[in-house]
């Protein structure tokens, strides 16, 4: 073996360690935050469904999920499946959409009894992890525009579970789909358009990134 290979060797090593401490460490803090917010949620005889309502609890669920189980399959030297990817995609730009909305519409609001420390991990922390995790591993499958179709689904069914579920309990988790505090149903729509297009530019620029990037070897 010369010098060459064996430090080839000792990097992928370096580097396998460290996608899988990463993968573990941030999918256990993702829920430990959430735990945290839904603890005190509970404490103050809030709506569990309302806390499960909010797209950035359900998101950040998802993107836990989604790194502890990468983290396993890397750990235990399984590789990734088209499914995995693309289910991997879909948390990466939910995430990605999250950090982005909280940024461009909610930072300022009035987060009510959100721990602080909660509220970065999960409006900014953890949708760069996800991003970067994306970036310095990109899918072993090569994506297509038919991949945006599967990522497309997750936040179509959010807002249309949003929509109705409001209209009968007269409860919107966000005040950009309320009618009465967006302009009316025009209003929503408007947002709804926008958070739409930021998706679709966000889906392509992860998809082009996933493709162009040259994957790590799987250790």
């Amino acid at each position: 073996m010369t010098k060459r290979t064996a430090l080839a060797g000792r990097t992928a090593s370096a580097k396998r360690t460290v996608l899988i401490g990463g993968r573990f460490f941030f999918g256990l803090l993702t829920l430990v935050a959430v735990g945290t917010q839904l603890a005190v949620h509970i404490s103050l005889r809030y709506d569990v469904w309302n806390f499960f309502s909010y797209f950035t609890n359900l998101s950040n669920l998802f993107a836990a999920v989604v790194l502890l189980v990468s983290g396993y399959r890397l750990l235990v030297r399984k590789q990734p499946t088209e499914l995995d990817e693309t289910t991997r995609g879909t948390a990466t730009i939910a995430m990605a959409i999250v950090g982005i909305v909280f940024g461009a519409l909610l930072t300022g609001q009035d987060l009510g009894s959100m721990v602080p420390w909660v509220n970065f991990v999960v409006h900014y922390l953890i949708p760069v992890v996800m991003v970067a995790d994306w970036l310095f591993q990109p899918p072993r499958t090569t994506m297509a525009v038919r991949h945006l179709w599967y990522w497309l689904v997750y936040p179509v069914a959010y807002l249309a579970y949003s929509l109705i579920r409001g209209s009968f309990v007269d409860w919107y988790p966000y005040w950009f789909i309320d009618p009465a505090r967006a302009g009316g149903w025009g209003g929503v729509a408007v947002f709804a358009v926008g958070i739409a297009v930021g998706f679709l530019l966000v889906s392509l620029a992860m998809l082009r990134l996933g493709n162009k990037l040259e994957r790590q070897a799987d250790y």
